[in-house]
C-alpha cells in the first residue's frame, strides 16, 4: 500500500485514511490504486461490515486530484492523464456500487476527485471544517468524477448552479442540498471515529446509521433556504446565454455576485459543463462515468485547461485568458464532438467487466 494511503481493519470496519495532509490529501495515482485494492480486498471479507474513509489533518478531506500531472501530461502528450482518469473512474464506480456500507468523513475540503470518492457511498459526513465544491469551470474543465450524474439529481437547480459557478458549501448547504447525509460536529469526530471501531455492525448500515445518529448536532441554518428560489429561477434550461440574460435582468444582488463569478470561468467549459450535466441528468451512472472519460480527454486537446491551471495552479496570477473569450463565441458543434466516443481500446470499463 501507498503510504499516501493508510488502509488497515480496526475491529469490523476497513479504515481508510487519505496521508497527503501538505496537498490537502489530493489524488495521485498511487493513492487511486492503493484505495482500489483495499476496497477490493474488503468487498468480499465477512469480517468488514464497513468502510470508513477520512482524511489527515484539519483542513483537508481531500482537495482534489492531481492537475499538475493532469496539465503536464496533456502538454507532454503521453498516457499519463488519460489512464488515471480511466483508473480513478473505476474507482468511483467501486464506491457507487459498493455492496457494504461506505462512510466518509468529509471534514474538510471535499472539492474535485476529493468528491469522486465520498458523494457517492451510503452515507457522507459533514463537518464544521466542510467545504464542499465542484470548481473545476475556473481551470477549464469539467465537473467530473461523476459530477454530471449527482449535480442535475440535487433539487431544482441547485447542481447546475454549483457546476457553473464552482459554489463553495459549508456543513449547513452540504445538508440542505443532500450532499452531506449527517453533520457531526468536529470536536465529536474522534468520539465517532472510535465508536465505529470498536462497536458491533450489520451488513445493512442499520446499526451505523443508528451510532451515526448519536453524535449529529445541528449545522444552523442554510442559506439554500433564501437562495433556492433565485437558483431554480436562474439556472433553468439549456443555454448558460440565456441563464446570465435572466440573472442580468433580474438585477437583484445575488443574481449580479453571480454573473461576475460566470464571467471569470472558461466560457468553453461553462457550455460543456451545462451539456454535460443536462445528458447525465437521463443518464445511468456508468454512462457517465465513459461520458466523463470522453470529455476529460477531449479537454487535453484544447487550449483553457492548460491556460486555467496555468493561471490558477503555477503562476498563479488569476488572470486567465479563454480560447474562445464569450459564450457567443463558443460553437456548438465543438461542445458537441467532446461527447463523441473514443477509440474502443481507449473508451471507460470497469472492474469486472
Amino acid at each position: 500500500m501507498s503510504d499516501e494511503i493508510i488502509a488497515r481493519k480496526v475491529g469490523q470496519v476497513g479504515r481508510i485514511t487519505l496521508n497527503r495532509p501538505n496537498a490537502l490529501n489530493a489524488l495521485n495515482t498511487a493513492m487511486v490504486h492503493a484505495m482500489t485494492r483495499a476496497l477490493l480486498a474488503w468487498k468480499d471479507d465477512d469480517s468488514v461490515k464497513a468502510v470508513v474513509v477520512d482524511g489527515e489533518g484539519e483542513k483537508g478531506f481531500c482537495a482534489g486530484g492531481d492537475i499538475r500531472m493532469l496539465h503536464d501530461s496533456g502538454k507532454a502528450g503521453t498516457d499519463e492523464a488519460r489512464l488515471f482518469w480511466f483508473d480513478e473512474y473505476r474507482l468511483n464506480t467501486l464506491i457507487k456500487r459498493y455492496p457494504k456500507p461506505y462512510l466518509a468523513l468529509i471534514d474538510g475540503v471535499t472539492m474535485g476527485g476529493g468528491v469522486g470518492v465520498s458523494v457517492h457511498g451510503q452515507f457522507r459526513v459533514a463537518g464544521d471544517n466542510t467545504l464542499f465544491a465542484m470548481p473545476e469551470t475556473g481551470i477549464g474543465f469539467h465537473p467530473d468524477v461523476g459530477g454530471a450524474y449527482f449535480l442535475p439529481r440535487l433539487a431544482g437547480e441547485i447542481g447546475m448552479w454549483m457546476g457553473l459557478t464552482g459554489a463553495r458549501l459549508k456543513a449547513a448547504d452540504c445538508l440542505a442540498a443532500g450532499l452531506a447525509t449527517h453533520y457531526v460536529p468536529s470536536e465529536n469526530r474522534p468520539a465517532l471515529v472510535a465508536a465505529l471501531e470498536r462497536e458491533t455492525l450489520d451488513d445493512d448500515g442499520e446499526a451505523l446509521e443508528a451510532l451515526l445518529e448519536r453524535f449529529v448536532g445541528d449545522p444552523g441554518p442554510s442559506d439554500l433556504a433564501l437562495t433556492r428560489g433565485l437558483i431554480d429561477a436562474a439556472f433553468a434550461g439549456d443555454g448558460v446565454e440565456a441563464m446570465v440574460a435572466r440573472m442580468r435582468a433580474a438585477g437583484d444582488a445575488w443574481s449580479e455576485k453571480q454573473v461576475k463569478i460566470i464571467a471569470t470561468k472558461s466560457p468553453t467549459a461553462l457550455k460543456l459543463t451545462c451539456a454535460a450535466l443536462r445528458r447525465g441528468a437521463e443518464l445511468e451512472f456508468e454512462d457517465v462515468m465513459r461520458q466523463d472519460l470522453r470529455v476529460s480527454v477531449r479537454c487535453l486537446a484544447g487550449h483553457d485547461f492548460y491556460e486555467g491551471v496555468r493561471a490558477v495552479i503555477i503562476d498563479k496570477d488569476n488572470a486567465p485568458q479563454w480560447k474562445p473569450d464569450s459564450l457567443a463565441r463558443v460553437d456548438g458543434a465543438a461542445i458537441e464532438a467532446y461527447f463523441a466516443p473514443l477509440p474502443p481500446d481507449q473508451e471507460q470499463t470497469f472492474i469486472g467487466e
